[in-house]
């Protein structure tokens, strides 16, 4: 079999499978979800020790500590891919949902229904606990997937995948055979073949680098959600509350610095950039953050940091995934506005300040899926925004935006009641 008949075979399958997947009930599908959680916690050392064959991989082969934390998994992650399906399963089923109803003057009464999109591609590089959170998101909204992940976590990925179906299939007599897949070969025109099936493919998601969401919606005939990168900005202003504000800080850059919700730039307030960026870049420097710096931010931290490098434009606009962080000094929170909506990417943005009114024109200036008042970048999670487990984050303006959970997995239809009606 070519690899482009596997991908349709796939496709096939999919698409067979999301009929009897939107009819399961509520409580088929949260008994599946649950024999899945008891699974990945009992399959531990078996998930452990496909995950080491790929880490011991990822040393090999170069990657940076910061990529290598994203494929790590240990006991705690495996547990948190547990814990994230049991919250699905506590959801409410988002199938099934009247959205709106109506009754026209002759009559007719109408009713806008939440129902699955049907067939999901998920393509996602690195992070194995997006096997479990995608496939237990997709499925609780009635949703076959077929999942693609990065050839540096194929073991991760195939021993969690596996794990979930054997669950879900003991678990439910009647389970759609084929309403999780996964795509095993690392031949990266499989892609390009899948996604060329808009006969049966509804949607695609792509979770990962830049590179990688790029180069599939320029490949892609069925649509995409995108979420190109996370260059995520915390601005401090000069009437922040400066404790709170190295706080943040440290939390949004250091906490796990290779996720697409870690701050990426720094901006302070020139009126209080002498009395805080000293005191914060020696914290960053002590967790090994390196900085880049303007002209001006140079100047004030110098005599204090060792190793600031110059920051050029192309670092306002990076996505570093990594300890390194862009600082620049500007005038006041319209600045602060403006360099973000020139050089961010729509993501997420904080404000540190005392001043609501203040925070306000931030919090309405800044055109990202997510912007703080006070609170780090971090936050921006399915988990954390009380969604379950996410499928990703958008970055997109039409359709799903921010933290895509279990409603941002349904599309609708409309339902029409008559007693005869017709049309003149």
């Amino acid at each position: 079999m070519t690899l482009k008949e596997q991908m349709e075979q796939l496709a096939r399958q999919a698409k067979t499978a999301s009929r009897p997947l939107a009819r399961l009930t509520a409580a088929e599908k949260n008994a599946c979800l649950a024999a899945m959680a008891n699974a990945i916690e009992n399959n531990t050392p078996a998930l452990l020790a496909a995950n080491d064959l790929d880490v011991t991989a990822a040393h090999q082969n170069g990657l940076s500590p910061a990529l290598i934390d994203r494929l790590k998994l240990d006991s705690k992650r495996i547990g948190s891919m547990a814990k994230g399906l049991r919250e699905v399963a506590a959801l409410p089923d988002p199938v099934g949902r009247l959205l709106d109803e109506r009754v026209r003057p002759n009559g007719l009464k109408l009713q806008k229904v939440s129902v699955p999109i049907g067939v999901i591609v998920i393509i996602f590089e690195s992070r194995p606990n997006v096997t479990a959170d995608a496939a237990g998101l997709c499925f609780k909204s009635g949703n076959a997937t077929i999942l693609r992940g990065g050839k540096e976590a194929l073991h991760s990925n195939q021993a969690i995948a596996s794990t979930l179906l054997d669950a879900a299939r003991k678990a439910l007599p009647n389970f759609p055979e084929h309403a999780i897949q996964m795509v095993t070969t690392p031949d990266r025109h499989a892609i390009g073949n899948l996604l060329a099936l808009t006969q049966y493919i509804d949607l695609c998601m792509p979770r990962g680098g830049e590179g990688l969401i790029r180069a599939v919606a320029e490949c892609s005939k069925v649509p995409v959600i995108k979420h190109y990168k996370g260059v995520c900005h915390v601005y401090v202003d000069a009437m922040a509350d400066l404790a709170m504000a190295e706080a943040i800080v440290l939390n949004a850059k250091v906490q796990r610095p290779g996720v697409c919700n870690a701050m990426e730039t720094l901006l302070v307030d020139r009126a209080i950039a002498p009395s805080f960026l000293p005191s914060v870049a020696r914290r960053l420097h002590e967790k090994q953050v390196e900085l880049r710096v303007d002209n001006e931010s140079k100047r004030q931290l110098e005599c204090v940091v060792p190793d600031l490098k110059p920051a050029t434009e192309e670092d306002w606009y990076a996505e570093y995934l990594d300890l390194v962080l862009a600082v620049r000094i500007v005038d006041g929170v319209q600045a602060a506005i403006d360099h973000i909506n020139t050089y961010g990417s729509a993501h997420s943005d904080a404000i540190i300040t005392r001043d609501e009114a203040l925070a306000r024109q931030f919090l309405q200036g800044v055109d990202s899926a997510a912007v703080y008042w006070n609170a780090s970048t971090r936050f921006t999670d399915g988990g954390e925004f009380g969604l379950g487990a996410e499928i990703g984050i958008s970055t997109d303006k039409i359709g799903a935006r921010g933290p895509m959970g279990l409603e941002e997995l349904t599309s609708y239809k409309w339902l029409g009641f008559g007693t005869g009606q017709l049309r003149g």
